[in-house]
């Protein structure tokens, strides 16, 4: 008797089990000739070859239904597992890919163009940098490829990452132990996370460092390999942290850099290191560059128009500092012109002075 064990990575688990149990018993009589022992997200199968290689082609095609639906009831469980189910018959259009189902049911996938590039980006380049505004899905998206390639075994390990910049990247003056120190920096990956990993699992993921997030400075000296790496936030690491941190990079590894240039949250008199690795990188085979923009933002409605306004505002700001800059330095010009024209009058009647014998020697008195 051979063993086959089904690990529910795409179908979550309690729609598998079904309301008191339905769905795996209409499973269970689907494949007579198999035991079942199912825990959890695990399902040991025990029987003959054939009756388990038809097992594992039904649950391949029930994947890809329960993909495609977004749902999974009786039904779509009968037509899974029907002999003469051809699963040709799933039409699917690459630009409506659906990459997983998430934990409330959703469907995970890409809802804008750009976003659509960053998938198609991630396949061909091993360093990708999506740079836009705030609400685009940069992060959510990287998160989403990330935990696909861990759900199709590609990786090993996801390890997330962002400068906790507003600490200095020092926690220590922080309540709590370093894990209670740095999640409120981290938070909007945890929050990302848990969209597309139920929350049991993701805990015992953490714990076995399967998922792993950290701020930048803890990855100073690693190397990076077999795993996907989020660089979140990285408008505001520094030349050299951004530096420390494309060069972790192990030979099996994928990283994946977000960052919004309108929201530098360093002091002022230092540069962004994303803004200088955009120049020199954009070039590079293996590294692509996807911009997003107010198009792409897929928050509140509001937030584009928000975005819109402040870019406005920037950009009247700065037309308005060249204009200044303009007539600042006309009027620096014109000072010295008019520093100058007083010279020449100054060494003018300076001259005429040296040569008016009446003005330049006194009369004799007369006798």
């Amino acid at each position: 008797m051979t063993e086959l064990v089904y690990t529910l990575e795409i179908i979550n688990p309690q729609l598998f089990y079904g309301p008191n149990n339905v769905h795996i018993n209409l499973i269970k009589s689907k494949y007579p000739k198999l035991q079942f022992v199912a825990r959890g997200d695990e399902i040991k199968v025990f029987g003959d070859q054939t009756s388990l290689d038809s097992f594992a082609a039904g649950m391949a095609v029930l994947e890809k239904l329960y993909i495609k639906k977004g749902e999974l009831n009786e039904r779509l469980i009968q037509e899974a597992l029907a002999i003469d189910f051809d699963v040709n018959q799933i039409s699917e259009n690459p630009d409506d890919e659906v990459l997983f189902i998430g934990t409330r049911g959703q469907k995970i996938k890409a809802k804008t163009k750009n976003q659509k590039r960053m998938l198609e980006a991630s396949k061909d380049n091993d360093i990708l940098f999506a740079i836009g505004p705030a609400g685009t899905g940069k992060t959510y998206t990287a998160v989403a490829l990330a935990v696909l390639a861990l759900k199709n075994r590609e990786i090993r390990r996801i390890i997330l990452t962002r400068p906790a910049v507003e600490a200095g990247e020092s926690l220590g003056f922080l309540p709590g132990d370093l894990k209670e120190k740095i999640d409120p920096y981290l938070r909007p990956l945890y929050d990302a996370l848990e969209d597309m990993i139920p929350l049991d699992k993701l805990k015992s993921m953490v714990e076995s460092r399967t998922v792993e997030i950290a701020p930048l400075a803890f990855m100073r000296g690693r190397t990076l390999d077999n795993c996907y790496v989020i660089l979140d936030e990285a408008q505001n690491s520094t030349d050299l942290q951004l530096k420390m941190f494309l060069t972790r990079m192990g030979p099996n590894a994928k990283l994946i850099i977000t960052g919004d240039m309108t929201q530098v949250d360093l002091p002022r008199k230092q540069q962004s290191g994303l803004y200088k690795a955009l120049k020199i990188l954009k070039n590079i085979k293996g590294i692509s560059i996807v911009e997003l923009d107010t198009e792409d933002v897929v928050r509140h409605r509001l937030v584009k128009e928000i975005i819109k306004a402040y870019d406005r505002s920037d950009e009247f700001q700065s037309e308005s500092r060249r204009s200044n800059g303009q007539t600042n330095e006309i009027q620096k010009h014109s000072d010295i012109n008019s520093k100058e024209s007083d010279i020449n009058n100054t060494a003018s009647n300076s001259t005429q002075m040296d040569q008016d014998p009446i003005n330049s020697s006194i009369e004799p008195k007369n006798d």
